[in-house]
């Protein structure tokens, strides 16, 4: 009965394991997880600028920043879906200017977490276009002047700015996949001006930004 037993339990861990083999190759096969919910991390670079700076004499010049976080696939079909992403994004510019009556230069580096909500079209299993509103909180900010010739003037109407924390923005693009691998491309551009107070003397803008980023679905 002993023998009869271990040749059972033999069988039945040898059968386990191929079946265990077989689903894990056909995981490995698949390519196309359109339909499934998937969650993500990913990381990559922004390049910021900023526009609409309301009559501003106000020269900007673009900057990189790090971008990184997840995401969650939600399919609501096999061609369509919600992906909502939660980022740390860094955004900012440099930048040349005129504020009262005198020439002033520096960089601005502004760190957000960044909560886009997009719309997802898969037309095939490599690609998704996606396109939707943002909500993003500024956690933190850094400004350097890189002139000896700011004033202090300058400076206090800076670090005393009154500026926006939530913002609502704009963003579209494109992943491309490969199995479980994930490139995207992102475009996206704040629909409110950083002013916080209405009445705020420093440079009003709207941030703009380019996204690449790389990342793994799991």
């Amino acid at each position: 009965m002993n023998k009869v037993l271990m040749i059972f339990a033999t069988l039945t861990l040898f059968a386990s394991q191929s079946n265990a083999q077989v689903v894990d190759c056909e995981d490995c096969n698949k390519t196309d997880f359109r339909s499934d919910l998937m969650f993500g991390v990913k990381g990559g670079l922004n390049l910021s600028n900023v526009y609409d700076s309301k009559g501003d004499v106000f020269n900007a010049e673009a900057k990189l920043g790090i971008a990184a976080g997840g995401f969650l696939s939600i399919p609501l079909g096999k061609f369509v879906g919600i992906q909502p992403e939660l980022l740390l994004s860094q955004k900012g510019f440099r930048a040349t200017g005129l504020l009262f009556n005198s020439q002033y230069s520096f960089t601005r580096t502004t760190t957000y977490l960044d909560i886009p909500v997009l719309f997802a079209f898969k037309p095939s299993e490599f690609i998704t276009v996606l396109a939707g509103p943002q909500y993003s909180y500024l956690i933190n900010q850094k400004d350097v002047f890189g002139s000896p010739f700011n004033t202090i003037e300058q400076i206090t109407a800076f670090k005393n700015d009154n500026l926006r924390k939530n913002t609502v923005c704009l963003t579209f693009g494109a992943d491309i996949t490969l199995k479980r691998v994930v490139i995207g491309a992102r475009a996206g551009w704040d629909v409110q001006n950083n002013n916080g107070n209405g009445i705020s003397t420093t440079p009003r803008y709207k941030n703009a930004w380019y996204q690449l980023t790389a990342g793994f679905r799991f």
